[in-house]
């Protein structure tokens, strides 16, 4: 930890809950007009129309001065005498509005509000403020909102940016509390949490004199990673400059995350609405921090994907490493890893560092082959993992579900090369006096240290583990047994042949009775199976009567003896046909003679195939005498990956079993305990039901 960092000094925000309360209370007027669950649809972008009202307050006689002796000036012109990159150029303000007594309301509204700058009118279009004037117009509750919303001081004097986010964070919580789980928005206490570990290790640099810092987060809803970020940074080093990129694809939280931006003097140009899927808006451009809480579950492929995701993922996996996912593909189910990549593709080759909320699945979902598998690899094989930090559940407002922070970082310190810290934080926080939403938990400042300092003082211990890369690493064998048979002519035996289904694509009784009672018209595929089935019938009951007439209680153990005797019984049929009977009539006998092929090699058999996952590490042979021969002393194992082949099978993955390496077994309570409670339990009830009854 770097001595020169105030590592947990806190913005000290001021209790925003009578603004919030009073916000959350104007929405009452909306009743009868709006259901409850679309009252922020308004009350959020009258919020944001607002702010812009009181950060504009004390410029905006001068912008008009300025605007009625010349209205063509410049926008710039403008902007430099707002002090801002935006202005407003109308006589009007939600004040004045509020006298305006005639039928003209909604229109002088809507000509105040579109008095804005270009920016600004874009951002209030994107939350629909044209539509909901109208709305609340028809249903007589325009005047007492605007009203309302004029007398609520939401000035940068009394709310900077970062405090203002609280704000819009509370509003968020209490409006769309019920939001898909996979897109919410993540609490001022996570974030800081978050930024407090990024900047405890490897960021000596960002207290040169006029360091430029970016940061950057390619799914940043309304700013809130960033807004934070920034303060921590600026409180570190006032004289650098903190350069904010975002993308956002919601274009609610992207309004209102650019509106932040705007005011805070960010370039609004590195503040955008775009699917991250589809394209990088800062490909040219590396960042010092990344820090994101991508949407979990969300598809890239399939049905339920957006229009055009899934070409766009695609295409760019096709570009391999010089592309953003170029180590892999993960299901089409869950876009996480595909984040994961992007934001490392984001960072600065040198000294880049990103935060990454997830939920479990990433740490182990996907078998050996899989594109999970094989992204997990390669961020290991390449030394990207610094830290997974297992946080408390019920910190979000939508959400209960267990959470992972992934610290990423291009510039470990030498103790970490090569080396994974895990961090189980699950149990450090504090309950809130009264939940919101889901959100039951927070992470206080007292909180923030612990789990910072677990992090920086990189110390094995109850809550903290410490690997190297290769202990997550793992090959998958296959083994198998000798082929060892013994072979019958019995009814029973015939009666496993056919159940075995290894006669199945000569003739399949059951197919055949589906495709002939078939609702729907056949395809030319199944009509040719159908054709095919009926055609090979008559030989197919021809062979198993053939069998059932040379029925026998004789045994033979080596293949080599049984095979004369059963073609010479099925010397009719085709040779093909026979050795299939002959693999069906088979059943493992481990008193049978050991199979071999003609140079001699003893043949496994593919039927008692098992798969062992061995670490990285180990040797097989070790493992093998370990684990295996003891119960199966004949078994042999193969590494059947075929990495340089057309179509590569892969046997080296990937797994971070982060819950069982912190699981703490609790003994069972003994059944006499059990029977004993029970008991207690059934007098309780009846003494219940007994006063009930009188």
């Amino acid at each position: 930890m770097s001595e020169k960092l105030d590592l947990f000094w806190d913005d000290n925000p001021i209790d925003i809950t009578s603004e919030a309360n009073f916000i959350w209370s104007i929405a009452n007027k909306l009743r009868g007009s709006y259901m409850p669950d679309k009252y922020g649809d308004v009350i959020i972008p009258m919020t944001v129309l607002r702010r812009f009202e009181c950060v504009l307050a004390k410029t905006k006689e001068a912008v008009v001065k300025k605007f009625e002796s010349d209205p063509n000036v410049a926008p710039r012109i403008l902007e430099k005498t707002s002090g801002f990159q935006f202005y407003n150029v109308s006589h009007f303000d939600l004040a004045e509005l509020c006298n305006d007594e005639d039928a003209n309301l909604a229109e002088d509204f809507k000509s105040y509000k579109n008095n804005f700058s270009t920016n600004i009118q874009e951002i209030l279009n994107e939350l629909e403020l044209d539509k909901h004037i109208d709305k609340m117009n028809k249903d007589g509750c325009l005047l007492a909102i605007i009203k309302a919303f004029s007398e609520l001081d939401l000035s940068i004097e009394k709310f900077d940016s970062i405090k203002m986010g609280y704000i819009f964070e509370n509003l968020i919580g209490r409006f769309y509390q019920n939001v898909d789980a996979g897109q919410y928005y993540t609490g001022r206490d996570i974030i800081k949490t978050l930024v407090s570990i990024l900047v405890s290790e490897g960021c000596d640099d960002i207290f040169e004199e006029n360091k430029v810092i970016t940061v950057c987060d390619q799914a940043c809803g309304t700013g809130g990673m960033l807004s934070t970020a920034y303060s921590y940074l600026k409180h570190y080093n006032p004289s650098c400059d903190v350069r904010l990129f975002g993308q956002e694809f919601m274009g609610q939280t992207y309004a209102i995350g650019l509106a932040e931006m705007l005011i805070k003097g960010q370039d609004a140009k590195n503040f955008r609405h775009a699917d991250t899927f589809k394209i990088d808006c800062f490909k040219d451009q590396k960042m010092r921090f990344v820090i994101e809480n991508p949407p979990f579950g969300t598809p890239w492929s399939g049905e339920d994907a957006k229009e055009g995701q899934e070409q766009a993922v695609k295409d760019e996996y096709a570009k391999g490493m010089d592309g953003r996912w170029g180590a892999g593909l993960p299901g089409g189910g869950d876009s996480q890893l595909i984040f994961m990549q992007s934001a490392i593709d984001k960072m600065d080759g040198k000294n880049g560092r990103a935060a990454i909320i997830e939920n479990g699945s990433p740490l182990f979902k996907g078998d050996t082959g899989s594109g999970e598998s094989q992204i997990r690899r390669w961020m290991l094989e390449s030394d990207l993992i610094e830290a997974i930090i297992a946080l408390p559940t019920d910190l979000f407002y939508n959400t209960g579900i267990a959470t992972y922070v992934w610290i990423l970082s291009k510039n470990k310190r030498s103790e970490r090369k090569g080396k994974v810290q895990l961090i189980d934080a699950s149990n450090i926080y504090h309950k809130l006096r009264k939940a919101v939403g889901n959100k039951k938990n927070e992470l206080t400042p007292e909180d923030r240290v612990k789990i910072t300092k677990l992090y920086t003082n990189f110390e094995e211990n109850v809550l903290c583990k410490i690997f190297n890369n290769e202990d997550f690493l793992y090959r998958e064998y296959s083994v198998y047994q000798p082929l060892q048979k013994s072979y019958e002519i019995t009814e029973e035996r015939i009666e496993e042949m056919i159940q075995s289904g290894c006669l199945s694509n000569f003739y399949d009784e059951n197919k055949v009775f589906e495709l002939e009672n078939s609702d729907k018209e056949l395809s030319d595929k199944e009509k040719k199976t159908l054709d095919k089935f009926l055609k090979n019938k008559a030989t197919y009951e021809k062979l198993l009567e053939t069998l059932r007439n040379n029925v026998s209680d004789k045994k033979w153990l080596d293949v080599r003896n049984f095979e004369p005797v059963l073609k010479d019984i099925l010397s009719k049929f085709d040779s093909k046909l026979i050795d299939k009977v002959i693999d069906g009539l088979g059943k493992m006998d481990k008193t049978a003679v050991i199979q071999k092929d003609k140079k001699g090699n003893i043949i496994y058999d593919k039927a008692t195939k098992d798969i062992e996952i061995v670490n990285y590490t180990e040797d097989i042979d070790d493992y093998m005498a370990r684990e295996v021969l003891p119960y199966v002393p004949d078994a042999k194992a193969f590494f059947e990956e075929k990495a340089d082949a057309k179509k590569p099978v892969i046997k080296v993955g990937a797994e971070i079993p982060f819950t069982r390496i912190f699981y703490k077994y609790k003994e069972q309570e003994s059944s006499d305990k059990l029977l004993q409670d029970f008991i207690k339990l059934d007098e309780e009830i009846k003494e219940k039901v007994a006063r009930l009854v009188k």
